[in-house]
């Protein structure tokens, strides 16, 4: 990334649509219920979504969430978003996303993303994939990932996906809670593990799990910052000011509904640029 010439790092952005393959229409329901629950219906492709960016001089991560095994919606394929990546490298990482379920098989999809496509870091969604963090069954897959000292974002708090089906979609939001992460932290010291959003109903669970352990992070993703707890200002603002890290959760909330109610929000203004860019970059292995 050419940081220099960047307002700001999006940590958190989902690839929504394929350009190369065709949208799988199951689970659409899914969408839906998130539409209904974050008031968007946009699904941009992944070069409407680099353009956007491009445009508006913001750094990007995007990940797809492999959710075939729970789920059983194909995703978009992660050598997609690497190629993208690798062809906007001035202002766009590539993360990946695979299933824990797929044991040994991922470990060695994860490699390969690595040293063959330039991946730089994974997404996990416990309540989409339907595992906890703590299960082993994980571990071959973080072995990989804290062998390359990579970073890994993993879903916390209430889901939009499933909000209001019935039985809430079968997905269970117990699986993200953040104090799962603990044990993984602790058995991968040299992994980074991001906390995405506020993590409502456990944000103290997430802060005081950020504040014991330093190689975990918390993004600011998924809600805007006018409803952020309190809680969660006043630590960004002292004890953790160097792990927290700006993000949208694009395309259900824009770059720029969240940056205009991020200066109105409690933050101080001699933070800003560290949240919005430096802590990202230093996360990302791209600055000091």
């Amino acid at each position: 990334m050419k940081l220099e010439e960047l307002v700001a790092i999006d940590i958190h952005t989902h690839a929504e649509v394929s350009c190369c393959q065709p949208p799988d229409p199951y689970g659409e329901e899914y969408d839906r219920a998130a539409d209904r629950y974050f008031g968007s219906d946009r699904r941009p492709t992944i070069a409407e979504t680099i353009a956007y960016y491009r445009e508006r001089k913001l750094g990007l991560v995007m990940f797809t969430v492999d959710c075939e095994a729970h789920v059983g919606r194909r995703r978009i394929p992660n050598e997609e978003i690497a190629e993208a990546a690798m062809a906007n490298s001035d202002m766009m990482i590539a993360f990946a996303s695979i299933d824990p379920h797929k044991g040994k098989m991922g470990a060695r999809e994860a490699r390969r993303l690595i040293e063959d496509h330039g991946v730089r870091g994974f997404k996990f969604h416990p309540t989409m994939m339907g595992f906890h963090p703590y299960d082993r069954m994980a571990w071959p897959l973080y072995e990989v990932i804290a062998e390359y000292k990579l970073p890994a974002i993993f879903h916390s708090g209430h889901s939009g996906m499933g909000t209001g089906m019935r039985g809430g979609g079968g997905l269970k939001l117990e699986y993200s809670n953040p104090m799962h992460l603990e044990d993984a932290a602790i058995d991968f010291p040299d992994m980074q593990f991001v906390i995405a959003h506020p993590s409502w109903p456990w944000q103290d669970e997430a802060l005081s799990l950020c504040l014991h352990k330093p190689n975990v992070w918390i993004d600011l993703s998924g809600w805007s910052p006018k409803y952020f707890p309190k809680p969660l200002v006043q630590y960004a603002n002292t004890l953790l000011k160097d792990r927290v890290l700006f993000g949208t959760d694009f395309p259900l909330i824009t770059p720029e509904r969240w940056l205009a109610d991020f200066k109105e929000a409690g933050f101080k203004p001699e933070l800003h640029q560290r949240i919005l860019k430096d802590n990202a970059a230093r996360l990302l292995g791209l600055a000091a």
